[in-house]
């Protein structure tokens, strides 16, 4: 009989270590040629959101980052580390961002010629423009770089002079917080309009921005508005379940019927709002809408009806109550159906208009409901994510998506004090001594055998 084979203890083991650091040797060449990088975090803490990479997908060429920071800060420590560690997030997507890093202490004539107030104040520099940035998270940065990767200078005007809705005002009917201030941070410059004072509406604005007014606009200044749109001039109206106050000519010429009444939408009152909210969850596809998930809430919003034009191209953005109702009058207590004089739902509350006209493509966006976007209500969901869209494909910049902030789900873990002594009696006894244990097991099989 053949006799068999047997290696030494000491072979075995210097066999497997040979083995051990061929692996070893192997998975290191592997690492340095193909780099792998997976995010097990829950909330993805450790990786960019998506519309962040999609922001870094549009800037062409480099992005220059220069950071007025010492070596330690006395509040912060290494604050460099810090700095470097985040933007390295943006690198992995965008290799071309360089980042330099200045000592305010030992350049003080470069601190000075830059600007620099703060300690890590960081300049970001794209085709021609820079910023300053003091604070840094995602979306300060993501916004900066979204900022820049606008084609041209953007300018919205609004109305103004009646009473309307201000994008840079504070009141609570307003819309310059968060709505306006988020139009800001984009990169656009937010103006007012008093066609009362003023030949035309400009003809190089990207949009006007028309809300309810609260007195009748003259017929001459009707006539400057309905010059502009003949002119092909992109166009917001956000238009309230009230008097249209002289504007009813401008919704004669975009063929717009604008029904008396309010929408009541069940799901509102399910949710615990007011039943003469309505409340989008669904969008029917259309860039403004692409891959908007967001439920958004519009307060006594008014619907839409559009007569067929062959000039227009007309598609409906939001649509709510499929189960409710128009009502002609405002509810007091519960909303209830009334089948002579109700119209029931789904109801259009948001439309887009677009044609070709002047050699040129004219965008327009008109909404039953303008405090949507009121600072009093502006907070409620994707209202503010939805307007901003808005804009964005109205001036053109429809491959520019808003940031939307990501949720903190895992930021904090809070423990009770018997939770924290089950975990120090389990950590520092019982794991121990089941090491031990298994060790002393592992040891007193191998004598036996």
């Amino acid at each position: 009989m053949p006799r068999k084979f047997h290696l030494s203890p000491s072979m075995r083991n210097a066999i497997f270590l040979l083995l051990l650091a061929a692996g070893a040797s192997g998975l290191g060449y592997l690492a340095t040629r193909y780099h792998i990088q997976r995010d097990i975090t829950h909330n993805a803490n450790n990786s960019l959101d998506p519309a962040s990479v999609e922001v870094l997908g549009k800037l062409a060429g480099p992005v220059n980052i220069t950071v007025y920071a010492t070596e330690q800060d006395a509040r912060l420590g290494d604050i460099r580390k810090i700095i470097r560690d985040f933007l390295s997030l943006y690198q992995r997507y965008k290799p071309d961002i360089n980042l330099v890093f200045v000592d305010p202490s030992k350049e003080e004539e470069k601190t000075r010629a830059a600007r620099i107030q703060l300690n890590g104040e960081m300049v970001v520099e794209y085709a021609g423009r820079s910023e300053h940035l003091t604070q840094i998270n995602e979306q300060i940065v993501t916004g900066t770089l979204l900022r820049m990767a606008h084609s041209r200078d953007q300018t919205v005007m609004y109305l103004d002079g009646h009473g309307e809705r201000k994008l840079d005002g504070i009141a609570n009917h307003d819309l310059g917080v968060p709505f306006g201030a988020k139009l800001k941070q984009n990169g656009f410059r937010l103006n007012s309009l008093n066609l009362a004072l003023t030949q035309e509406v400009p003809g190089n604005i990207s949009v006007l921005v028309i809300t309810q007014p609260q007195l009748d606009l003259m017929r001459g200044e009707t006539d400057k508005v309905l010059r502009y749109i003949e002119r092909g001039g992109n166009l917001l109206w956000l238009v309230d379940a009230e008097p249209l106050h002289g504007l009813e000519r401008l919704a004669e010429k975009l063929d717009l019927l604008l029904p008396p009444g309010i929408v009541i939408d069940p799901a509102a009152a399910e949710m615990n709002a007011p039943a003469t909210w309505s409340l989008g969850a669904t969008y029917p596809p259309h860039a403004i809408t692409r891959n908007f998930n967001l439920i958004t809430a519009f307060p006594s919003a008014r619907p839409l009806i559009a007569n067929d034009h062959n000039g227009w191209e007309r598609r409906a953005l939001v649509e709510v109550a499929p189960r409710g109702w128009v009502s002609r009058k405002i509810p007091k207590d519960k909303p209830v159906f009334d089948k002579q004089h109700d119209t029931p739902g789904p109801a259009i509350i948001a439309m887009a208009l677009q044609r070709h006209i002047n050699d040129r493509d004219q965008r327009i966006v008109v909404v039953g409901n303008g405090a949507f976007l009121a600072n009093s209500y502006a907070g409620n969901g994707g209202n503010v994510d939805l307007g901003v869209n808005m804009v964005n494909w109205l001036s053109g910049e429809e491959h520019l998506i808003t940031l939307q902030p990501r949720s903190a789900k895992d930021s904090s873990l809070m423990l009770g004090k018997m939770h924290l002594n089950i975990l120090a009696f389990g950590f520092l006894l019982v794991i121990p001594l089941l090491l031990a244990g298994t060790g002393i097991f592992i040891w007193w099989k191998r004598r036996r055998s």
